[in-house]
């Protein structure tokens, strides 16, 4: 057979890409404003990429960061890494200097990518040598950087160099004697079990966590989700809002990429510019994630126009707004899931047999190939029917552990192989889960439990609002009380008050927020993804 014409329907991540530029060579891999790129395009960028990384000395099974904004570069990057059968390690670009230190150290990252075309969003240059102090001082070669010692060339793959940097013609350049063939030989090498990526999850009292997962994690269930659960025609058109940096978006964007797909995308999110994207695309399958995405595309007045074409959609949210949008978009089914950062992303998944009821009040059935339990945090026994307790996962998508660190590697995942997540779910007696927060998001008021979500979820069914996240406050007599952050929809009105009256006598009397406090969208205090509840607590605690 020719060169790059082997793979396997169950494959590594640089096969994915091969295989859907052999099947789909002219279509649109990736299409942002104004910007789009073919399956052939990007395959020669991406083995242009790992012939400049194999030129460099960069061997196999090395770490590789990335630090770039969703577009080219980030594809071409990533899936470089995996042509020259090395690990990626996506760095989050809301990370502060001293995050980002401490994962390029940890992870041992040998060779960093970063872009420097676009610095309206955020200056990757300017934010690497704030972390890598001794970068500004530094002469492109082989770097020796005190803060991180394995790393030897911080290179542009776009963008006017700087000091420390290695621009972006002389990275390419450094592949010039590598062959193709040669990469060839280094990608058919690359085993399912290999580390195909390090993903860091943000701590909240220590450092970040490095989760290892491997190509099997990364390439099968996307993939496998995005042929059965996600499908809606032959050619869909994927629009995902996050950053491909996290799980969340960069799941559903390797099962775009695994099924021959389009995926839609921008550098940064705008809810305009996102309908504008939707709507010249004809996009198939909706990707909006939490309702803070969710809820500025609805407010568009062409949402509904925009997203006419949708025919699948996976939303995690209350289920007030599932609700709301099944109204909205009457022909999409409508998907919730489980997923996390260890579990490669989605490990469970709406039933094509659940009714719209089931789909808008839980969260789906474990997928084929993965297992769950609900046990007791306490004893760890497993629990009947309908009762809250930890959900434990064992599976081909369970991370492989947490890098370089044994003691929180054993404490996570144990002898049997059960990954503890640490989130709080149900399981009806015909499988289904319902998340009910964390494990360290359950308060105890007055020795009842109170899942915050709950509060949370109820406090959305009033009309007026738009995001609730409950915490608890210290209190002498109850042990601590639920009390609520409140953002209100635009031009609607209500008070403390009006909310507190809407929970009494509706949810058990202990569960009623004990005090309502409003915030703007732009005050929440955000990790990646969600509204960080420590920073939420210590704001609590300043105002009493």
């Amino acid at each position: 057979m020719g060169l790059f014409e082997r793979w396997s329907e169950v494959c590594p991540l640089g096969d994915l890409l091969i295989r859907s530029a052999a099947r789909y060579p002219d279509r649109n891999a990736l299409v942002m404003p104004g910007f789009a790129i073919s399956y052939a395009e990007l395959l020669k960028e991406a083995v242009s990429v790992a012939r400049a990384i194999a030129g460099l000395g960069i061997g196999p099974r090395a770490n590789i960061g990335l630090f770039c904004n969703n577009g080219p570069e980030f594809l071409a990057g990533f899936f470089g890494a995996q042509l020259a059968n090395c690990a990626i390690v996506p760095l989050n670009a809301r990370h502060k200097a001293h995050e980002l230190a401490y994962i390029i150290d940890n992870a041992e990252i040998e060779l960093l990518l970063t872009a420097a075309a676009d610095t309206s969003y955020l200056d990757f240059r300017e934010v690497l040598t704030h972390a890598l102090p001794s970068l500004a001082t530094s002469q492109e070669g082989a770097l020796t950087l005190p803060e991180a010692p394995r790393l030897k060339h911080v290179a542009l793959l776009t963008g006017e160099t700087t000091a420390g940097f290695m621009a972006a013609h002389d990275f390419h350049a450094a592949g010039a004697n590598v062959s193709p063939q040669e990469i060839d030989a280094l990608r058919s090498r690359t085993r399912l079990s290999d580390l195909a990526a390090i993903i860091y999850t943000s701590g909240t009292t220590a450092n970040p966590k490095g989760c290892m997962l491997t190509h099997e994690a990364m390439s099968r269930g996307p993939v496998e989700r995005a042929d059965s659960r996600f499908r809606s025609c032959d050619h869909d058109v994927t629009w995902g809002g996050g950053p491909l940096f996290h799980i969340g978006s960069l799941a559903p964007f390797l099962g775009s990429i695994g099924t021959g797909g389009t995926y839609l995308t921008d550098t940064f999110f705008d809810p305009a510019r996102a309908i504008a994207l939707i709507k010249e695309n004809r996009c198939t399958a909706f990707w909006p994630w939490f309702p803070a995405i969710l809820q500025p595309l609805m407010a568009q007045p062409d949402f509904v126009e925009a997203t006419e074409h949708v025919r699948t959609m996976l939303f995690i949210g209350p289920d007030s707004l599932v609700r709301q949008i099944q109204d909205l978009l009457p022909k999409a089914e409508i998907l919730q899931g489980c997923g996390m950062t260890e579990t490669a992303g989605i490990f469970a998944i709406s039933d094509a047999n659940e009714t719209f009821e089931q789909r808008a009040t839980s969260h789906g059935k474990a997928v084929p190939g993965v297992e769950v339990r609900i046990v007791d945090k306490g004893d760890g026994e497993d629990l009947p029917p309908d009762e809250v307790g930890e959900i434990l996962v064992r599976g081909y998508c369970v991370t492989s552990g947490y890098y370089k660190d044994p003691e929180k590697t054993a404490a996570a995942i144990d002898a049997d192989g059960w990954l503890h997540t640490g989130d709080l779910y149900a399981r009806s007696e015909d499988g289904s889960l319902t998340f009910n927060g964390r494990v360290k998001d359950m308060l105890k008021v007055g020795g009842e439990n109170v899942a915050a979500i709950e509060v949370e979820a109820f406090l959305c069914r009033h009309p007026a609002v738009k995001i609730a996240e409950v915490v608890g406050r210290p209190d002498e007599r109850m042990d601590e009380v639920p009390v609520a952050f409140v953002e209100l929809h635009p031009g609607a009105t209500t008070d403390e008050n009006a909310l507190i009256a809407h929970c009494k006598g509706k949810i058990a009397s202990y569960k009623v927020p004990r005090a309502i406090y409003f915030i703007e969208t732009q005050d929440w205090p955000m990790s990646a993804t969600k509204v960080n509840k420590v920073a939420l607590r210590k704001r609590l605690a300043e105002m009493s």
